[in-house]
């Protein structure tokens, strides 16, 4: 099976990484052939086995919209999923709106992304007009509903109550 996608070409020389490094580990670690034009940002991903094309590609997707990859690699793990929240759903075609949203996530110094992550045990990435999570399924459930809630104008304090409400519920099943 043959998948192609489109990375941003600022992130082709992370998923190469230093002398090929992180396209050759994660060659390895999956099975496939990985193909990347760094003119275009264009990524081939080849293999006989549907799965590992599908791994890949997920994790290819999570290297260009910022993570380390590193963290893109926990995604080998069955449980770990990555998830996408577009900006232009909650900004419209607004400038202003998607800065102020963005500027809203990440928070003072950093300090609501990081919150968040923390809580819901998930590594968050704000890139583009993405907001990509990836985690634990539950996790990555929560915090997206979490960042929901703030990107819909829900103050953080309040966000981070409704991740305790929602851990403490979750842990009585």
């Amino acid at each position: 099976m043959l998948e192609e996608l489109k990375i941003p070409k600022e992130r082709i020389a992370v998923l190469i990484g230093e002398k090929g490094e992180v396209k050759r580990k994660l060659q390895k670690l999956t099975n496939t052939k990985i193909i990347v034009s760094s003119k275009e940002g264009d990524v081939s991903i080849e293999s006989e086995d549907n799965y590992r094309v599908f791994l890949t590609t997920n994790i290819i997707k999570a290297i260009g919209r910022g993570f380390n990859p590193n963290i893109a690699l926990k995604l080998l793990k069955e449980d770990y999923c990555l998830d996408m929240i577009s900006i232009h759903d909650f900004s419209g075609k607004s400038k202003k709106q998607e800065e102020r949203i963005k500027s809203r996530v990440i928070g003072t110094r950093g300090k609501a992304r990081v919150t968040i992550e923390r809580m819901t045990n998930t590594h968050i990435s704000i890139y583009g007009k993405t907001i990509s999570i990836i985690g634990n399924v539950e996790d990555v459930h929560l915090a997206k509903r979490a960042l929901d809630n703030l990107l819909n104008g829900t103050p953080h304090g309040n966000v981070y109550k409704f991740i305790d409400r929602e851990k403490d519920r979750l842990e009585k099943f």
